[in-house]
């Protein structure tokens, strides 16, 4: 008990002067007094002091800063850009021999722990390099770091007791997110941490994308992996952010920025079972020029109602429709249901006319718009949510790095037409208005009679508007009346047609015939 104690005071005094600093932002005095307004290279250096506090902090806060930076509706984006940059870069620390652990779970026999060579180091487990008995084949041996679940569980106890306590001094409008983010945390970093659904995962996608010849999903030997050490194909790459990354391969930069977005959205869109982390660390090319994917902790598995939820919110996006993107909002639990919908529709559409003005449109730039403009109502994003949108940000900032002119909304727009998405939504339009067409056939079949009958009456000169007589100091009401008559006619005609036509039109006949009596009074 007493180190969990020590622990408390070791977090609250690395965090404190941050919690002291948003106060005071608010309340100069923190409890009263009017809000400071502070300069963004304040705030860029303050972002930049967090960060490293955070890594200071060890696994668990590394973690929840990588999560932090993918919750727009809790952190401003430039605290975002600099939480984003903690990419596992844990310092070393004096902990037990890995070898250790892997005798444990392992033994002698399946492994020549002589050859042991590190080659990776994160902030949950390191990477190795093996000679593998049986074989005498070169496999990568991921290893979780010592004693590290305890640590965190220790951690993700503190974590959930202060998050109560910043609730309190949090904006109202925060409070939707704040009472789920703890539990959505711990979820995504204890499932990191075991390496047997890490291989499970690794597994599925590799059969998912195994017709796919441009990617490769090193294979898993799991039989020999356990909780906490996953051995699996030893693959070599270059590095994605590597100047040389195409060099001596059959593939162009441009080609294999498309291959990213393209084996991203097919994870996330198709299969439902997707790999969240594609930062440059986990992205290497092979001499064969396919593209190799590493580190699976960080996975989610989507189920039938939420991926076709996805698929509503990406269509919506791409094609900025915001009818349909309000509903996969509402049906991913990002707004309430309660929620005012027509001043959500507004807000979303000055938005969009926003980024219409320019030139060059990302897909950054379309999920920042969004969560901005989202700043005034009760909102939260889920976890699934979240990692695709980790997916799309970061896999975009990827592709462009491969290629300055990449259009992700481009790839993401051709992806759902080839797919057929598109075609579903045009058939499900097709058949609504088919059924409104049902409804309306049999006021429509007598249509051409009524308006035969009418035209008729004009041509005999019998369609008569009846009024009373009026004197000369009455005849600004008699156009009032004509028009009223004219409309009500109209609305008649309109009615088997269409209903908002004929309701518009019987409306305006009213006005007028309103303003008729005025008159005549």
């Amino acid at each position: 008990m007493t180190g969990r104690y020590r622990r408390y005071v070791v977090i609250l005094f690395g965090l404190l002067p941050f919690a002291v600093a948003f106060l005071r932002d608010r309340r100069r005095f923190v409890l009263f007094g009017p809000a400071r307004k502070r300069s963004r290279q304040t705030h860029e250096e303050r972002a930049q002091r967090l960060t490293e506090t955070l890594l200071d902090l060890g696994p668990t806060f590394v973690k929840a800063g990588q999560v932090l930076s993918t919750r727009p509706d809790l952190v401003p984006p430039v605290y975002a850009q600099a939480l984003a940059t903690l990419q596992d870069e844990v310092p070393e620390t004096d902990e037990a021999d890995p070898q250790d652990i892997i005798r444990a779970e392992l033994g002698t026999s399946v492994l020549d722990l002589e050859t042991l060579e590190p080659i990776a180091g994160g902030s949950l487990a390191y990477v190795y390099t093996a000679t593998r008995r049986s074989t005498g084949e070169r496999v990568a041996v991921k290893v979780r770091r010592p004693d590290l679940r305890q640590h965190i569980e220790r951690d993700l106890h503190i974590i959930r007791r202060l998050v109560p306590v910043v609730g309190t001094f949090a904006p109202e409008r925060h409070s939707y997110s704040l009472q789920n983010i703890a539990d959505d945390f711990e979820d995504i970093i204890l499932q990191e941490l075991d390496f047997e659904r890490e291989g499970a995962m690794m597994e599925r996608i590799r059969e998912n994308l195994a017709d796919d010849d441009r990617v490769y999903v090193p294979d898993v030997e799991q039989e020999v992996s356990t909780e906490r050490v996953l051995v699996m194909e030893y693959v070599e790459g270059e590095k994605i952010t590597s100047e040389d990354v195409v060099t001596g391969r059959d593939v162009t930069r441009e080609e294999l920025a498309t291959t990213i977005a393209e084996v991203y959205l097919q994870m996330g869109l198709e299969d439902g079972v997707f790999h969240a982390d594609p930062h440059p660390g986990n992205l290497a090319v092979d001499d064969e020029g396919r593209l190799v994917i590493y580190d699976f902790g960080m996975c989610k598995e989507l189920s039938p109602a939420v991926k076709a939820q996805i698929v509503e919110l990406y269509t919506s996006l791409a094609w900025r429709d915001i009818g349909g993107l309000i509903d996969a909002l509402v049906a991913l639990d990002v707004l309430e249901p309660t929620v005012d919908r027509r001043r959500v529709q507004r807000v979303l559409e000055l938005s969009m006319e926003s980024l219409a003005g320019k030139s060059h449109v990302t897909w950054h730039d379309i999920f920042s718009e969004l969560t901005v403009s989202l700043q005034d109502f009760p909102f939260r994003i889920p976890p699934d949510v979240m990692l695709l949108i980790r997916v799309g940000t970061v896999g975009e900032g990827v592709c462009r790095s491969l290629d300055p002119e990449f259009d992700f909304l481009d790839t993401a727009r051709e992806h759902l037409v080839s797919e057929g998405h598109i075609e579903r939504e045009l058939r499900s339009q097709l058949s609504e208005v088919r059924d409104e067409l049902g409804r309306s056939l049999p006021g429509a079949a007598t249509l051409p009679r009524r308006l035969d009958t009418v035209l008729e009456q004009t041509e005999r000169g019998e369609l008569v508007v009846r009024t009373e007589s009026l004197d000369e100091t009455d005849n600004s009401g008699l156009a009032y009346a004509i028009l009223a008559a004219g409309l009500f006619v109209t609305a008649g005609l309109l009615f088997g047609q269409t209903q908002t036509g004929a309701a518009t039109a019987g409306a305006v006949a009213t006005l007028f015939l309103l303003a008729f009596f005025v008159v005549r009074r």
